[in-house]
């Protein structure tokens, strides 16, 4: 991967700030209900499985709710940059105080991540738009990208948090998640020669005479009004999209502790230690590359940004060589619970670079459409996983079905997601007026925050709707939302492409 020929140094420093800030985030998600459902014995704390979800959903849904409060305070106040580190050094202590595992470190943990990310997560995103000003037409692609980025951090994230704190120790996998958010910060902060006047503060830009200038670019005030509809409606349709999707760490991870075969022998077992390995090492030696190519561009510039960048490389790697080394020499194979949630990241950087090449060419369809076509595939994977579950008798606290169900579902997820997210990011980023981009950001994962927060009190119906009817029933639920949503999408095309007026 080329960096200077066809997207900017910068893009690839945010590409990795936001890697260990997903890191972190997801690292601690997998663990989540897995920690708090796990019996005294397993160190966990014993919950309900409802209680656990409800808990969950709000959680996940405060942290996309504070990203509105942390987009108007960067656009009014700090600018983007220092948003980005005051809310990674927040994370960094949120992260540290799960590890202590204590009732009131907890919650303080809790609280302080959600506090981080509001400012962290809607202003990373915004410096991204803000790199492709002067060739707005690469933005899907450089959306596409970064989004690898963020999904090779829930990748590792996932897999190496969750596998230490399922097989070492819950402490040890909440605290790693808090390490490299602490690199993250440092990469970022050592960087900012790559990004001239791109982030600071509106008073520094006001000074430069940059912000009166963006002021002046501003299209007539009905094209503005327009477009941040379209935002809206965007914004509602992506709620079905994710209150189905975040399943993965709710309902999905249940699905695969109590429900799906995951003790492995013989060939199996084999087979599985080497898929594993393909699996985590392939990924990685991308990014490796990717990485050493931001090196060559970027070495004489940002010496320290790359230092704490390639020491997390190097601390990962380790990681990864310990893990696969513990599992080869193992006599039995039980697979984790939490290994299922790195398949979508896993499928997201596999097939990342193939949409990116989709959409940048003659056949990248409309917002609306890519909206729609994404709503169907995650349909289909609930379908898929309703299959799956077939065999289940009604109110079964456990099961052993095969894990080709939830890795399917996983699959045509991912494919979904490719649609709609890293495409979400590029619009908001496109019909922002440049004065409210970052609370137009805000805005965007307030419907995230809408999401999560169904998405968890609707998981907490799984053992209700077993019990009453069947699991496939409850699966069955998620397969048909997405697509009718999908259809309401399509109908409302060529309306939302009119109101973009001219924006593609």
């Amino acid at each position: 991967m080329n960096l200077g020929k066809k997207h900017p140094s910068g893009l690839f420093v945010l590409f990795f700030t936001e890697m260990w800030e997903r890191f972190s985030y997801y690292g601690m998600r997998a663990l989540f209900v897995l920690f708090l459902t796990s019996s005294l014995a397993d160190g966990g704390w014993a919950w309900e499985r409802d209680s656990a979800l409800q808990l969950y959903g709000i959680y996940t849904g405060l942290v996309y709710l504070t990203p509105i409060i942390g987009g108007f305070i960067a656009d009014r106040f700090t600018g983007y940059r220092t948003a980005i580190i005051l809310g990674a050094l927040l994370m960094t202590l949120g992260h540290a105080s799960l590890a202590v595992e204590t009732e009131v470190f907890f919650y303080i943990g809790l609280v302080l991540i959600i506090l981080g990310n509001g400012l962290f997560k809607p202003n990373i995103s915004t410096m991204v738009g803000q790199l492709y000003t002067k060739n707005p037409e690469k933005k899907d692609a450089a959306y596409t990208i970064f989004y690898m980025g963020i999904n090779s951090g829930a990748f590792l994230g996932i897999l190496l948090c969750g596998y230490i704190g399922e097989k070492v120790g819950w402490s040890w996998g909440f605290g790693l998640a808090g390490i490299f958010m602490l690199f993250g910060m440092l990469q970022f902060a050592f960087s900012k020669k790559l990004f001239g006047n791109i982030g600071l503060s509106p008073k520094t830009l006001l000074d430069s005479g940059s912000a009166a200038a963006a002021k002046a670019e501003e299209a007539p005030a009905h094209i503005v009004r327009d477009r941040l509809i379209v935002i809206s409606v965007l914004a509602f349709f992506v709620i079905f999209f994710w209150m189905a999707f975040e399943q993965a760490g709710g309902s999905m991870t249940i699905f695969a502790k109590d429900y799906t075969n995951r003790l492995l022998q013989g060939d199996s077992a084999n087979l599985f230690k080497w898929a594993n390995a393909i699996l985590v090492v392939v990924p990685m030696l991308i990014l490796t590359v990717v990485l050493c190519n931001l090196f060559k561009e970027t070495y004489s510039r940002i010496p320290f940004s790359n230092l704490f960048l390639g020491t997390s490389f190097v601390i990962i790697w380790g990681i990864i060589i310990w893990m696969l080394r513990r599992e080869f020499i193992s006599d039995a194979t039980e697979v984790p619970a939490s290994w299922f949630q790195i398949l979508n990241s896993f499928f997201i950087i596999s097939c990342a670079p193939l949409f990116s090449k989709i959409w940048e060419s003659k056949y990248n369809p409309s917002a609306p459409v890519k909206f729609a076509i994404g709503l169907f595939l995650l349909g289909l994977g609930f379908g898929i996983l309703a299959f799956g579950g077939l065999d289940i008798p009604q109110g079964a606290k456990t099961a052993s079905v095969s894990m080709i169900w939830l890795i399917l579902a996983y699959f045509f997820h991912t494919l979904g997601e490719l649609c709609i997210s890293p495409v979400g990011l590029s619009y908001v980023s496109k019909l922002s007026p440049a004065r409210l981009v970052g609370l137009m950001f805000g805005i965007w994962f307030v419907a995230n925050f809408v999401a999560n927060t169904l998405a968890g009190w609707t998981g907490s119906y799984i053992d209700k709707i077993t019990e009453a009817y069947s699991i496939t029933t409850f699966f069955l639920i998620f397969t048909a939302l997405p697509i009718l949503a999908g259809l309401v999408m399509l109908g409302l095309n060529g309306t939302l492409k009119r109101k973009m007026h001219g924006i593609e």
